[in-house]
């Protein structure tokens, strides 16, 4: 398996930069986890932040783009690959402490999701 760059879209995502993602809703490879509440379009520090409402008690997480799948821009849906559980359990998002993946948050999102794609990519 090769390596992803997690903080990139991958090219067969359908994602078309500048294009507006909130409000999109987000689904897992076992189901829906909520809507696009924000979103970065950076070159090296595309994600997006997905606030899961009552899945996980209004909680907010961070995806870094690589785990993006596809982009249904007609059906307003993103895919994601990994399961409810793997986002569940991954570092947590405080939306108001972080505005965006800073330096920190970061190196703690690539060491989690990295593995999950061939490398650690912060």
């Amino acid at each position: 398996m090769s390596s992803i760059d997690i903080w990139e879209f991958r090219s067969t995502s359908g994602q078309v930069p500048g294009t507006d993602l909130v409000d999109f809703h987000v689904e897992a490879t076992d189901g829906p986890i909520g809507k696009v509440d924000k979103h970065s379009d950076e070159v090296g520090s595309q994600y997006l932040v997905v606030d899961t409402g009552p899945w996980i008690f209004g909680k907010h997480v961070l995806l870094p783009a690589g785990t993006v799948v596809r982009v249904d821009q007609e059906d307003k849906r993103i895919y994601v690959d990994r399961t409810k559980d793997e986002i569940k359990n991954g570092p947590e998002f405080d939306k108001d402490k972080h505005q965006d993946a800073d330096a920190g948050s970061r190196e703690a999102y690539g060491s989690y999701y990295g593995p999950f794609y061939g490398g650690l990519t912060f």
